[in-house]
């Protein structure tokens, strides 16, 4: 009775916003501080190049339906390619959130990384903003996706490596914001670890990765834009 005796008078009193003269008076109640509004992620802040392409028919992979589900199948000899179009265009199409866009874009990735071998080089410029693009998503998984082909892109050849060290400043800073993000699940089965999704982790792994494969400015520049980082070569 007396707990609800007592919310009943705090209603009565009449609100007054805080650090004001009027919170001194009697029969007053100060205003509670307002609720910071929950961050949410910004899906997808503008319409892809990818996306307009694939709609257009203008992208040489098809989707073949088999049994067990579906393949990327491409329309034309992936080594034939002309790699300063189609790579930068589908590493746009990493920002993407929606099938069959993303599944497009994520596989069309992997495959002309995996047969891109030194035509890779010369486009790294025009992958920096898209990755970029990727990453301020703040979509987990599309971030998650993208750090695995940032990994695949840095070890396709030994030449892009120490060419991404001049744009960690552009890169990198989305790492240093979410390098302390692993979920707390407590006793219960943590499925994002066992599907290698768990963002921290992968930030962690991917910075090792452009360290190892950066050359000597690499440390220094990865430090630089995340101060938390260690070096892999310490232990």
């Amino acid at each position: 009775m007396s707990s609800s005796l007592a919310k009943l008078r705090m209603r009565s009193k009449r609100p007054v916003p805080p650090f004001s003269t009027e919170s001194m008076q009697k029969n007053t109640r100060v205003m509670a501080p307002p609720k910071t509004p929950q961050k949410r992620y910004f899906l997808q802040p503008r319409a892809t190049s990818f996306r307009m392409y694939y709609d257009r028919g203008d992208l040489p992979i098809k989707m073949d339906y088999l049994i067990g589900g579906f393949k990327i199948a491409w329309t034309v000899d992936i080594d034939k390619l002309d790699y300063g179009l189609y790579l930068p265009l589908f590493f746009d199409g990493l920002s993407e959130t929606q099938h069959p866009y993303k599944t497009y874009a994520r596989q069309g990735v992997q495959d002309l990384l995996a047969h891109g071998g030194d035509k890779i080089y010369p486009v790294i410029p025009q992958l920096i903003i898209p990755i970029k693009n990727a990453l301020n998503t703040r979509h987990n998984e599309t971030m998650c996706v993208t750090l695995k082909i940032i990994q695949q892109l840095v070890m396709s050849s030994d030449l892009v490596g120490p060419a991404l060290v001049p744009f960690y400043r552009q890169l990198l800073p989305m790492f240093n914001a979410y390098k302390v993000k692993n979920l707390n699940c407590g006793d219960n089965i943590d499925y994002a670890q066992k599907n290698n999704m768990n963002l921290g982790d992968l930030i962690d792994e991917t910075l090792q990765v452009l360290e190892r494969h950066g050359g000597e400015d690499a440390f220094i520049n990865i430090k630089y834009m995340v101060p938390t980082y260690e070096s892999c070569y310490i232990n």
